[in-house]
């Protein structure tokens, strides 16, 4: 056992009453758990009080436009591998006010919406999904730009890690580096996994913070048993991905062929839905609205979640400027893949999958990519 606690950088052992008891040294630090529950039939984070509200058990099957758990009797907490909801709605939440404002005789008064207090620790974040906090750190903390209530939800976070132990099929994070094992951006990362019948968890310290969550815990000390049976776990992990985005060349593919023939194709399948950006764990639309009561003394302005997808948000004096499903289409995946670089150094892409299975007509953006990256109608080097 390891008396103290362990610094940055360590990895260390521990079983399910010692995961127990770190989620109540978070709980007493004043964190609210964010965790993987089931919920109306599905795998969704939400909040939960202790390990017992963990999925242990449950497993999901995913394909494109397809999504189902079941439960088994498997002994693992962490079986699955992401459901339709992601952190962002933690971080970039689905609706928010940002201001009020009150009548005051003849003028006004505007009251700017605080950031919220509330300091979350996300467990059970994956590989992809950290890598997607990353993205939206670059959108939301950038030079030129700050949004107050995403920098005041990240700064007081804690990210708990967990290393995935299966793929599913509509998985490609290894085409984009970010996955199946987390480098870095986390306090704690776990890898579960059993040896000698025992329910054990890899912790690997990223933090001071989650150097601090592990005291009094007392953990074992790592060794290179345990070492080998995880790497081994995710290399074989690794191996179950199969679907694959080819990212040489994309960018310019994408940029250069606004006439392939494939928007087309594409478009007479999308519905128009959204369901992909809504999904998807990077996606940071908005639109803003604005009220007022009856009286008119009182009115508030709030920024809600939009997409590219949807007819009025490409709206600008004397019409649409993206009328056609094609063109909404195209505007998604070019941006996604392509001109995100331009903007923020960075693929938009995580290879989490969502988009492919909350699709309802299972469009398959590495199928999409790949039809115009291997039949281009031009060849000219973008500008």
């Amino acid at each position: 056992m390891i008396s103290q606690s362990p610094l940055p950088g360590s990895k260390v052992v521990i079983d399910a009453g010692g995961l127990a008891e770190v989620l109540k040294n978070l709980t007493g630090y004043g964190y609210t758990l964010i965790g993987p529950k089931v919920e109306d039939s599905a795998i969704v984070y939400s909040e939960i009080q202790s390990l017992e509200e963990l999925p242990q058990g449950w497993m999901d099957e995913q394909g494109p436009g397809f999504y189902r758990i079941k439960k088994t009797d498997d002994r693992h907490y962490f079986n699955y591998t992401v459901g339709p909801t992601s952190w962002k709605k933690y971080l970039h939440a689905p609706q928010q006010r940002l201001w009020q404002a009150e009548r005051q005789g003849t003028s006004f008064r505007v009251i700017p919406e605080k950031a919220s207090d509330t300091s979350y620790a996300f467990i059970g974040v994956r590989p992809c999904e950290i890598k997607a906090i990353e993205i939206q750190d670059r959108v939301f903390r950038g030079d030129h730009y700050t949004d107050p209530h995403y920098d005041q939800a990240r700064r007081k976070s804690f990210i708990f890690a967990v290393n995935c132990g299966r793929a599913n099929s509509t998985c490609f994070c290894t085409s984009m580096d970010s996955g199946p094992r987390a480098k870095n951006g986390f306090d704690l990362a776990l890898t579960e996994f059993f040896m000698d019948d025992r329910h054990l968890f890899l912790i690997e310290v990223g933090s001071d913070k989650g150097s601090m969550i592990l005291e009094g815990i007392a953990p074992e000390e790592a060794d290179a048993q345990v070492l080998a049976t995880c790497q081994k776990q995710t290399e074989e992990t690794a191996a179950q991905i199969t679907r694959r985005l080819n990212t040489d060349g994309l960018r310019e593919a994408l940029v250069d062929n606004p006439e392939h023939p494939r928007w087309a194709e594409v478009a007479d399948r999308c519905l128009s839905c959204a369901n992909c950006t809504m999904a998807c764990p990077t996606c940071f639309c908005t639109t803003v609205e604005d009220t007022s009561d009856l009286t008119g003394d009182h009115a508030e302005r709030w920024q809600r979640w939009d997409s590219c997808f949807t007819m009025d948000f490409s709206y600008i004096a004397g019409g649409n400027i993206r009328s056609s499903t094609k063109s909404r289409y195209r505007q998604w995946l070019t941006h996604k893949l392509s001109t995100w670089y331009n903007q923020f150094g960075s693929s938009g892409c995580v290879g989490c999958g969502r988009c492919i299975t909350w699709c309802p007509v299972g469009i398959d953006i590495t199928e999409e990519a790949a039809a115009i990256q291997t039949n281009p109608l031009s060849h000219e080097p973008i500008e």
